[in-house]
């Protein structure tokens, strides 16, 4: 949005309606997503019962958010990969395996946290 002119109200408006588009279309075109956003409506309450503090409760929940936060990353490098490049290549399949190790290690995350609050 740079140098479109909106300032104010009216780019946060904007922001706001590319940011509704992005996950609309990630959870249209990507199952992985569709599985974490389950996971979060089914862990938020989890956590807010299970959770003895405020900050407890803050890493359940934010674990879970930050592993949709990497899968749209994700997704979004694998778009841009499979726009740009039809033929295989070294780079792009590279670029799209460090995207996976990022939601792995994110998942890996969210078991760590949740481990470590519930024992």
């Amino acid at each position: 949005m740079a140098g479109s002119g909106n300032t104010g109200i009216t780019r946060w408006i904007k922001a706001l309606g590319f940011t509704w588009l992005g996950l609309k279309a990630t959870y249209k075109h990507e199952e992985a997503f569709r599985q974490e956003v389950f996971l979060l409506i089914v862990s938020t309450p989890l956590a807010i019962w299970l959770g003895d503090t405020g900050i407890e409760k803050a890493l359940m929940i934010g674990s879970v958010l930050l592993l949709l936060i990497v899968e749209l990353l994700n997704s979004a490098i694998e778009a841009v990969v499979d726009r740009f490049g039809g033929e295989i290549h070294e780079l792009s399949g590279r670029a799209k395996d460090m995207g996976s190790a990022a939601v792995f290690v994110a998942m890996v995350n969210v078991a760590v946290v949740w481990l470590f609050m519930l024992f």
